[in-house]
């Protein structure tokens, strides 16, 4: 299990081209998936970070972005190995969401239990939003 104190941690992209540091607002503990659309076919765990939270070190011009739907939720992308490393959120656009993958020492795998929020059903968008479900992990180790 990772450590949910955890509150700055430096992290990148795959191939590198970006890396950054980042403080977060409550270590780990927002950890969590999103089954809208987008964020099912992405797959990613992320956690939260203020605005200024997030310090690009290197790359900053190898990061593209993607919007949809509203256009609220700004997702940030290495141009060269197509990894997401953060986006702005649309529940709350005074927070980022971090890529747990793209943190150093991390893995999405560290999680037994991730929640699933709702974004299928916004509040945004007259939905009732909240938890949709859990994401569980077992090792096969623990399995066996």
């Amino acid at each position: 299990m990772p450590d949910m104190d955890i509150q700055q941690n430096q992290g990148g992209c795959h191939c590198g081209a970006v890396r950054f540091r980042v403080r977060l607002s409550d270590g780990l503990r927002t950890a969590r998936r999103c089954n809208c659309s987008f964020c099912r076919m992405r797959g990613a765990i992320a956690v939260s970070a203020p605005l200024d939270g997030l310090t690009i070190l290197r790359g900053a011009d190898a990061l593209t972005i993607y919007r949809f739907g509203t256009g609220t939720a700004v997702h940030h992308f290495c141009r060269y190995c197509g990894i997401y490393t953060h986006h702005r959120r649309r529940s709350n656009p005074d927070e980022l969401g971090v890529n747990v993958a793209c943190l150093d020492g991390i893995s999405p795998f560290d999680f037994a239990e991730v929640a699933i929020l709702d974004g299928q059903n916004h509040e945004s968008d007259g939905g009732a939003g909240g938890v949709a479900g859990m994401l569980c992990h077992v090792s096969a180790a623990a399995s066996g």
